[in-house]
């Protein structure tokens, strides 16, 4: 396995203060403004540790300076150096001011932990999850919440936060609860679909047919998703989805399995099955769309296990102290 990404901290620290350099050379902050550890971490929702680190990288940067009694203050509008301030994408200065702290860190603590649940159960955690990414527990705590809405994490007889091995066992209770509850979804959001939706996903799908083995993870995934959630996502019954959000752990599963799994087989299988779900409800026949997707769902089964197999067998994930393995499956 590659080594996981060391972590969102510095991310944290970098984002914070290039904004704030961009709002100092830009007037928003003028010269002479107080800033402090703790009215930043509160700004951008992180803890004290990584606050400090942008200020620090602030007064490297010759942008602010250590004032009379605590804190700092700004005292330039421009680098010494002259150098223009660093610019992120569009796209990335929203999700610093538009996502909570926990919505940024969310990604990549799913996927550590999935990663892992190929190999065995994982105890998580919270205030090591909260220590090791520089936030608060509040933070780690809405993360936490996430991963059991996902279906991810689970609480054990004590009520300690773990996250269930992928067991043979495991996968036959996610996919039988999904072949029961996904085609009533699936006849609930016929209805409602909005106009273009069947056809985009069939193309989709076809487009995704006619690449044969050249077929991405990440397209995989995302015609997964298509199906399996934008799709039932329209049934107009939220407290059906919110049930058929917890066998779809094995969903999120996916999104790490194909990128590791994309040449265990040589035309990816799932694809004609999808295809006839689609065709079948744009011909308006639900029932056997219904019925198709019950037999994608049962075949899937035994697959989601050779994908799981073959990853357990070559990677090796690093330690994370957030993470404690209690037991081989």
């Amino acid at each position: 396995m590659q080594p996981p990404s060391p972590g969102i901290a510095p991310k944290l620290y970098q984002r914070a203060c290039d904004a704030l350099e961009r709002e100092i050379v830009g007037g928003a902050v003028p010269i002479g403004t107080h800033l402090n550890e703790t009215a930043v971490a509160e700004r951008f929702g992180i803890s004290r540790a990584p606050a400090r680190q942008a200020l620090h990288e602030l007064e490297r940067r010759g942008l602010i300076g250590k004032a009379e009694k605590r804190g700092y203050q700004v005292i330039s509008i421009a680098s010494d150096t002259g150098a223009q301030p660093h610019r992120q994408d569009a796209d990335e200065d929203d999700k610093l001011h538009s996502l909570s702290t926990w919505e940024v860190l969310y990604p990549e603590i799913e996927i550590e932990i999935v990663s892992r649940t190929s190999l065995a159960n994982w105890r998580i955690n919270e205030a090591m999850l909260a220590k090791h990414y520089g936030v608060s527990r509040t933070v780690a705590r809405d993360v936490v919440a996430r991963l059991q809405q996902r279906g991810v994490v689970q609480k054990d007889e004590r009520g300690r936060w773990y996250a269930p091995a992928l067991t043979p066992a495991h996968i036959d209770q996610l996919y039988e609860l999904r072949w029961v509850l996904e085609p009533l979804a699936l006849e609930k959001a016929y209805a409602r679909l909005p106009d273009g939706v069947l056809a985009r996903m069939l193309a989709n799908v076809e487009a995704a047919m006619q690449q044969e083995n050249e077929v991405k993870g990440e397209l995989l995934d995302r015609l997964e998703q298509e199906l399996h959630v934008e799709l039932l996502g329209h049934c107009g019954n939220d407290s059906l989805m919110r049930a058929i959000s917890l066998p779809q752990a094995i969903l999120v599963a996916h999104h790490f399995l194909y990128q590791w799994t994309v040449d265990l087989f040589d035309t990816e299988p799932f694809l004609p099955e999808h295809w006839l779900v689609l065709e079948r409800l744009s011909a308006g026949d639900v029932e056997a769309a219904k019925a198709a997707l019950v037999r994608h769902l049962q075949i899937s089964r035994e697959r989601a296990m050779m994908r799981i197999r073959a990853v357990a067998a070559v990677i090796s994930p690093k330690e994370l102290p957030y993470l404690e393995r209690l037991d081989t499956p």
